[in-house]
C-alpha cells in the first residue's frame, strides 16, 4: 500500500434504513498535482484539508481550498479536483448515506449550492478522522464507532454553521435598526431608497429584501406610512398650514402630498383636520 494513503472500504449490504452510515473513509499526502475526477459518487463525500491547498471544481465553478477548510461531493454530481503544485494538500475523507445524511448537512449549511466548509477547530476535525482510521481495528464495533464519529464531526460543522447564522442575523437588525434612525432623522427631505441603502453600506436589493423580511412592507411603502403618520401629527399643531405641514414632511408639492394623504388616509388633509377638531 502507497505510505502516503490510508484508506478503508466498507461492505454496503443491508444497511439500508440508518441514519448515518459509513462507506469509505481515509486519509491521504498527495503529490504535486494530484488529481481525482471528473467522477460521480452514489453518496455524499467529504473532504477535510489538514494541510496545503488545492483546487475543487463543481457546477462550472472553481474553488481554491486551504487547511481547515474542506468541501462537500452530492451524490450524482460530476466534481474534480487537484492538489496546489507548490503546496499540495493532504486531506481527510469520509463517503457516507443515511436517512438523516442530507438534514444533518442543511443544518451545517452544505449542499450542492453552498458545498465549502471551515472548520476553525481543524485539531478537533483531524482527530475525529484519525479516530475514524484507528476503529478500523475494532472488530465487534467499528460500524457504531465510525457512525459516532462522523456525527461529531457533523456536529462540529453544525455548532459553526450556527454562530455564523447568529451573526448574519445580528448584522441584519444592526442594519434594520440603522435604516429606521435614518427614516427619522430625515424623512423632512427627500431622500431614495438607494440613499438609504448606501448610508448602512448595503446594496439597494439586498437591502429591501431583507427590509421587507423584517419589517413586513417594503422600504417605500415604511418611508410613506411614516411621513403620513408624522403629517397627521403635525395636523394638531393650527399654527402650520397644509403647506408647513406638507414641506415638514419631505413633500415640497403640496397639491402631491395632499393626493397621497387622500389615497392613505381616505379623506384630505384639510378634511382630516376638521374631523381631528
Amino acid at each position: 500500500m502507497n505510505e502516503d494513503i490510508n484508506m478503508t472500504v466498507l461492505p454496503t449490504e443491508n444497511r439500508d434504513g440508518l441514519d448515518l452510515v459509513v462507506y469509505q473513509y481515509g486519509m491521504e499526502k498527495c503529490k504535486s498535482a494530484h488529481s481525482f475526477g471528473p467522477a460521480v459518487r452514489d453518496h455524499y463525500l467529504i473532504h477535510f484539508i489538514i494541510s496545503g491547498s488545492g483546487v475543487f471544481y463543481v457546477n462550472g465553478k472553481s474553488y481554491s481550498i486551504k487547511e481547515n477548510q474542506g468541501f462537500l461531493i452530492c451524490p450524482d454530481v460530476i466534481t474534480y479536483y487537484e492538489a496546489d503544485d507548490e503546496k499540495p494538500w493532504t486531506y481527510a475523507w469520509v463517503g457516507f448515506k443515511g436517512i438523516k445524511a442530507e438534514s444533518y448537512l442543511k443544518l451545517a449549511d452544505l449542499s450542492q449550492e453552498n458545498p465549502i466548509f471551515i472548520c476553525e477547530n481543524g485539531e478537533f476535525a483531524k482527530k475525529c478522522f484519525e479516530d475514524m482510521i484507528k476503529a478500523t481495528e475494532l472488530k465487534y464495533a467499528r460500524e457504531i464507532r465510525l457512525q459516532g464519529l462522523l456525527e461529531v464531526f457533523l456536529s462540529e460543522l453544525i455548532e459553526e454553521a450556527g454562530k455564523h447564522i447568529d451573526i448574519s442575523s445580528n448584522y441584519k437588525e444592526l442594519y434594520i435598526k440603522k435604516s429606521l434612525q435614518f427614516v427619522e432623522t430625515n424623512y423632512s427631505r427627500k431622500f431614495s431608497i438607494a440613499e438609504m441603502a448606501d448610508n448602512i453600506g448595503l446594496n439597494k436589493n439586498y437591502f429591501s429584501s431583507i427590509f421587507k423580511e423584517n419589517i413586513g412592507v417594503t422600504p417605500q411603502q415604511y418611508v410613506l406610512n411614516f411621513r403620513i403618520n408624522k403629517a397627521c401629527e403635525l395636523m394638531n399643531n393650527y399654527s402650520l398650514t397644509i403647506s408647513d405641514i406638507s414641506r415638514s414632511v419631505g413633500y415640497d408639492d403640496t397639491l402631491g402630498f395632499s393626493k397621497i394623504f387622500k389615497k392613505e388616509k381616505g379623506v384630505s388633509p384639510i378634511n382630516y383636520r376638521k374631523k381631528s377638531n
